[in-house]
């Protein structure tokens, strides 16, 4: 086996999309976490952030915390991760709390100094950087699994918004059978199944060809069937 293979088999394999989300324990801003075990039934946002005490990323954590309210509401929880100290984390949080238009940070945010979380789900970029992570997120359902992967590089700010799309999107293709359309937001047409036999094919009476369907969705109904999924209700 030559050197690069023995390098290759020493780099942990990144979760990607339908995998079950990878385990580990680590300390966070809020208290120790055992993940994804504490967040079982819940839809999970982890993400990671390049450094403390950088302006993109506080502009990030500022957005994630003013929209923490609307990802609760669809049973999803935010979780970051950084590979600066714990100590850092809070000084941090300390100094976003007295900006002028700052908040408290809620959610946890973990302390991985020896990048072993980031190296798990392939946070480390090497051409990025040897030492911090990317701007990696990972939208993980309710039974632990995989089903967004978004990565950016440390110059460009995510769009939060697009996030919480994404996890509501995910929601409504699980509850209804369905698929999104490009730029899809809640309460526009989605996408039924194709047909799979000639009696399907026979009711597509638009014009569209036999393989695109449009089906009406209400934004009520997705929201409804959503909070449904949250509280377990039938």
């Amino acid at each position: 086996m030559s050197f690069d293979e023995n390098l290759q088999d020493a780099v942990p394999k990144m979760p990607l999309i339908g995998d079950m989300a990878p385990q580990f324990r680590a300390s966070t801003t809020n208290g120790p976490i055992n993940f994804p075990d504490d967040f079982a039934g819940k839809w999970v946002v982890f993400f990671s952030h390049p450094s403390d005490f950088t302006p993109v990323c506080t502009t990030e954590f500022i957005a994630f915390q003013n929209k923490i309210a609307d990802f609760q509401s669809i049973n999803t929880e935010l979780l970051g991760l950084s590979v600066g100290a714990l100590s850092s984390h809070l000084a941090w949080f300390d100094a976003i709390a007295k900006m002028p238009n700052g908040t408290n940070i809620t959610f946890p945010l973990i302390d991985d100094m020896d990048m072993s979380i980031a190296k798990k789900y392939g946070m480390i970029h090497a051409g990025a950087s040897n030492t911090n992570a990317v701007r990696a997120v990972f939208v993980i359902d309710a039974a632990g699994v995989v089903r967004t992967i978004l990565y950016y590089p440390p110059v460009l700010g995510r769009s939060i918004d697009e996030i919480y799309r994404a996890v509501v999107a995910l929601q409504t293709a699980d509850a209804f059978g369905v698929a999104m359309p490009v730029d899809w937001m809640p309460g526009d047409d989605v996408l039924a199944p194709a047909p799979v036999n000639v009696m399907q094919l026979r009711k597509n009476k638009d014009s569209n060809p036999w393989f695109i369907t449009y089906k009406k969705l209400a934004k009520n109904d997705i929201y409804r069937e959503i909070q449904k999924q949250k509280t377990g209700k039938k």
